[in-house]
């Protein structure tokens, strides 16, 4: 390795060493902690977790300590410190902590996206050179010395509250520049875009979370959002790797499961409320999903909390 590239990764290492010492010095217990710096999240886990669906939101998120998992469709994707993961949709997908301990708990920050923002900085920062990324709503890729250095600046942040106000948006922008000057810069513009097939997928997943509760085809899906219904079934599985019935699908069962854990309600009342004719069939379409039939799911969730935080 030529001298210089070894100099550049040795001072990579030890910004990442510096994030992940703020990050456990601000937060002492697992799981996710909001912060001052608006739309940053701190996460901590001493633990392995289970894998945990959630739905996550079009953010940033980086990896200081640890290893973590990410399963969106058929596709599984591996943090590592160093690694980040840009979502560009609310995509359903299954996270959980595969490295951890309590004398190096994992350590990551998320950054969720302001669409002003990155629609502003979208317009001023050229196209990387070379082809276009694939539409696929998430993907995850080390984190280059310029992204570092800006997420460590913006951390430091958090000892320093009067300049908060002032640098804590330019450190913001200049983590979404590196972000949209590298390579998932194709993808990240996807998120300001009202124009083409992936910003009409778009608006197809952001109907569905509107109203994945109620029975519907994919023709009228296609209808709502301009599309044909073989064009809409390319396009939506090549961003989120799933059919919209079976994102459709997915978000039922994590809404149900919520709804069991959170509000104590049975099987049966949450099959229903979530838009199921038959329990049986949920109580199928459960176990296959989550591994065990809801009942005993959420018994063991509630049994062992710090093993269901999300990644």
């Amino acid at each position: 390795m030529p001298r210089f590239l070894a100099r550049a990764k040795v001072g990579s290492m030890e910004t990442l060493r510096e994030i992940a010492a703020i990050i456990a010095g601000y937060v002492s217990k697992d799981g996710f902690h909001t912060t001052p710096i608006e739309r940053v999240t701190l996460v901590r886990s001493s633990t392995v977790t289970m894998p945990m669906p959630n739905v996550y939101r079009p953010q940033l998120c980086l990896v200081a300590q640890g290893q973590k998992e990410v399963t969106l469709g058929d596709r599984v994707f591996r943090y590592a410190p160093g690694r980040y993961g840009v979502v560009t949709y609310d995509l359903p997908a299954t996270g959980h902590v595969i490295e951890a301990t309590p004398d190096k708990p994992y350590l990551c920050l998320y950054l969720d996206f302001d669409p002003g923002t990155l629609g502003d900085l979208a317009l001023r920062v050229p196209p990387a050179p070379g082809a276009p990324s694939p539409p696929i709503g998430k993907m995850v890729s080390d984190a280059g010395a310029g992204l570092l250095d800006a997420a460590l600046r913006l951390l430091r942040l958090l000892d320093d509250p009067a300049a908060l106000p002032v640098l804590g948006p330019l450190a913001e922008q200049e983590i979404l520049y590196h972000l949209l000057a590298g390579p998932d810069g194709a993808r990240m513009r996807h998120i300001t875009s009202s124009q083409g097939r992936v910003a009409q997928v778009g608006r197809a997943i952001a109907w569905i979370g509107k109203n994945f509760r109620e029975r519907f085809s994919i023709e009228r899906l296609a209808t709502e959002v301009g599309m044909s219904p073989s064009s809409l079934h390319e396009h939506f599985r090549a961003v989120t790797a799933l059919t919209p019935l079976q994102f459709q699908k997915q978000l039922r069962l994590q809404d149900a499961r919520s709804l069991m854990l959170v509000e104590n309600i049975d099987v049966t009342t949450a099959a229903l409320r979530v838009g199921y004719e038959s329990p049986s069939q949920f109580s199928r379409e459960y176990r296959r999903h989550f591994g065990e039939p809801p009942a005993r799911d959420i018994a063991r969730l509630r049994a062992s909390p710090d093993l269901a935080v999300r990644a």
